[in-house]
């Protein structure tokens, strides 16, 4: 809501006050005024998003494919028997990545169509194989078929990524696989666990995620040649009713393009249930990437970590001295963002009326490639993330220390029952002592002094010569070392072999901002 305030002086009068200046100054844009930025810029592409996963999504991408798509549709129905030319053919190859942008978009408007502007604009590139563009096909042939190309190459580029951070955050377990930390259940402390262990809880998730990364991308269909509601009925005529002719066609279709299969039956469009499996995955990606960078940000106030810090890098405007963990913060943003978008996708599945109707069709422009370029950016930020994580040991080491002595308490009770002593009078001395000392820290802010009351009453002489070793730190982790060494060797190293090549690629982008 905005108030005018009453104008009390002559325009431009020397009574005219700074503040009144000001609102004359500021009340309008001026015409004309910085004409190259008055247009939205999408933060996800501008500010986040890489190269290679933009590219996936861009319009080079999407109506070369469309190309692609026209004259794999050809060069199969001319080895069935329909009469299409070499030349025709020839001249479809030579213009794949010839588009003509301006002309497409100069015949959408006069059609009002845009895959019937970029089919002309195709045939005016190649004017020889103008007649057999698109022959048979409806628009779904080229644009849920390209949507598909475009899911299968995104998601190869989302396993890329998630492998690199897997081999990086495998590296930050080995390094500190026997560093005892306090361990938190409702974020109170409890038993101790090691900073390694607590990464592969992170890399678990991951697992999880690359496992359905995997499967996705075998699993993938193309939608193939279905006509305008999924019968064939218009290849069914072009090959004079031959049906085995025209299930070939489907089949050399989907080989020609790199699909091993074409989804089994359709309406119009593939089923949009796809959809919905695919941002699922990207969103149980964006699940896990949240809930390491919270357990970071959480660390990050204890002082026991820090994310990477640049020489140069400002955390606050006012406040010099912070160093905040803004990338995990970023993901954890970003992550937000795309946990949501498998409730549009289930909108839109169920939705859909019989074999098609078009609401589907903004919606799926937004959330499919925002989807992807969000959780490529935020493996990004996984990757250079944990490749610096700093581990502050004695921090940690510190905040164990302040609470092992009451997690000592049963370990030196059994020692002192094993000399000789009272189980029952021991536990009640402990006990006083361990609420004597509870009342210290958190009533005076003192250290935690519960090993010099024990040092000092005479009931635990039996361990007063060894208490220092009995509440080493590595006494009290179990496990957890050897739980690093038996996830890495049997779970880590199987994933990284077999994917040892993808690990040799390096990414276009960095991580700038």
């Amino acid at each position: 809501i905005t108030t005018k305030l009453p104008v009390v002086y002559q325009k431009n009068t020397p009574t005219m006050s700074n503040a009144d200046k000001f609102l004359e100054a500021s009340s309008d844009f001026p015409e004309g005024a910085l004409p190259d930025h008055q247009v939205y810029e999408h933060p996800l592409v501008k500010r986040y998003a890489t190269k290679e996963m933009s590219f996936v999504w861009s319009p080079a991408m999407k109506f070369t494919t469309w190309r692609k798509l026209w004259t794999a549709l050809a060069t199969a129905e001319q080895e069935l028997g329909i009469e299409i030319s070499d030349e025709q053919l020839e001249q479809m190859r030579s213009k794949l990545y010839d588009v003509d942008f301006e002309f497409a978009d100069e015949k959408e408007k006069e059609f009002r169509h845009d895959v019937m502007g970029h089919v002309h604009a195709y045939g005016e590139a190649a004017p020889a194989a103008m007649p057999i563009i698109h022959l048979g096909a409806t628009s779904c042939y080229v644009g849920d078929n390209t949507d598909l190309v475009q899911i299968k190459e995104a998601l190869l580029l989302i396993k890329r990524k998630l492998v690199k951070v897997i081999a990086t955050l495998k590296n930050f377990a080995v390094k500190y696989r026997d560093l005892p930390t306090l361990g938190f259940t409702h974020y109170q402390p409890a038993q101790l666990t090691t900073v390694g262990k607590r990464a592969t809880l992170w890399m678990q998730d991951l697992i999880l995620d690359l496992d359905r990364v995997n499967r996705e991308i075998e699993d993938l269909p193309m939608r193939g040649v279905k006509g305008t509601t999924g019968t064939q009925a218009s290849f069914l005529e072009l090959f004079d009713g031959d049906h085995e002719k025209v299930k070939a066609l489907n089949k050399r279709v989907c080989e020609l393009m790199g699909f091993q299969k074409a989804i089994p039956v359709s309406g119009q469009t593939y089923t949009r249930k796809i959809d919905f499996a695919v941002l699922s995955l990207l969103s149980g990606i964006s699940q896990s990437a949240y809930k390491m960078c919270g357990d970071i940000r959480l660390l990050a106030n204890l002082k026991e970590v820090e994310e990477p810090f640049s020489k140069t890098q400002i955390g606050s405007s006012a406040m010099a001295y912070k160093r905040n963990p803004m990338r995990s913060e970023r993901v954890c943003s970003l992550a937000r963002y795309v946990m949501g978008l498998p409730n549009a996708a289930a909108n839109t599945h169920a939705s859909q009326w019989f074999e098609r109707t078009l609401d589907d069709s903004a919606v799926r422009r937004i959330v499919l490639p925002e989807g992807f370029l969000a959780v490529d950016v935020v493996l990004n930020l996984l990757a250079n993330i944990s490749d610096g994580l700093h581990v502050w040991p004695s921090v940690v080491k510190a905040h164990a220390m302040a609470e092992l002595p009451f997690m000592a308490t049963e370990v030196i009770l059994m020692e002192c029952v094993k000399a000789g002593g009272d189980r029952q009078e021991l536990h009640e001395a402990i006990r006083v002592h361990s609420m004597d000392a509870g009342a210290v820290v958190k009533g005076e802010g003192k250290p935690n002094d519960l090993m010099e009351r024990i040092a000092a009453d005479p009931l635990f002489e039996a361990v007063h010569s060894k208490l220092e070793s009995m509440i080493d730190p590595i006494l009290f982790v179990g496990r957890a070392p050897e739980q690093v060494d038996e996830f890495i060797g049997d779970e880590i190293e199987p994933i990284l072999e077999a994917n040892k090549d993808l690990l040799t690629v390096e990414s276009v982008d960095g991580v700038n901002v």
